[in-house]
């Protein structure tokens, strides 16, 4: 299942990033009082929590100052630049991170889908069913001729009539493989065919002319 989970940003952090931009491009200037929590409430449209949740944020960082009777008072326009700073590479960061899962998840749902296809087509082999023809399958031998060629330099259909619809290797299966498809020890080829094709497969992989 693809991934649906988002980057968000909590709202308590968004204030104090806006607040912040202010004082950096000096609509707040360092030295001003900012406005009470109950009007900043008001004017972000939060509860009072979230904006001293946001200035407790701020005067970690050195941008502002809260003092008991006097209020919040801007300390430092530097310092609300590095806090800026801060947050977009920690923002590109968690942004990337989110990406990466989200990439995973697709992944790992490509991974399930292509394991159910796969085990839907040996299921379709290995039992016998009235409207497709039964495949063969034929091991390769370990001193056969063919290692390490292509199917389609040795024009296997030329030469034998046979089709090859699959390559059953030790813990997969290749379907459809096509002509720059190389043979390799321990393959067994699933191939269709009469009687007389399978014969002349037979003899193609193990030399006999």
């Amino acid at each position: 299942m693809i991934g649906t989970e988002q980057f968000t940003i909590p709202r308590y952090l968004k204030i104090a990033v806006d607040i912040s931009a202010r004082i950096a491009s000096g609509d707040i200037q360092q030295g001003e009082k900012l406005k009470g929590r109950s009007v900043l409430s008001t004017e972000y449209n939060v509860s009072p929590e979230t904006i001293r949740r946001a200035m407790s944020i701020l005067s970690d960082k050195k941008v502002v100052e809260i003092a008991l009777g006097s209020g919040i008072v801007v300390s430092s326009k530097e310092n609300a630049i590095q806090f800026l700073k801060n947050f977009k590479d920690d923002e590109s960061v968690a942004e990337l991170r989110m990406k990466l899962s989200q990439m995973l998840d697709r992944r790992r749902s490509m991974d399930e889908e292509i394991s159910s296809l796969t085990k839907q087509i040996i299921d379709l082999y290995k039992y016998k069913r009235s409207d497709l023809i039964t495949p063969v399958e034929i091991p390769l031998p370990s001193s056969s001729p063919v290692i390490g060629k292509s199917i389609g330099a040795l024009e296997v259909w030329h030469n034998t009539g046979a089709t090859i619809i699959g390559v059953i290797q030790e813990k997969s299966i290749i379907i459809s493989p096509g002509p720059y498809y190389e043979f390799v020890q321990s393959d067994k080829i699933l191939i269709v065919g009469d009687e007389n094709v399978i014969e002349r497969f037979n003899a193609f992989i193990n030399g006999i002319n």
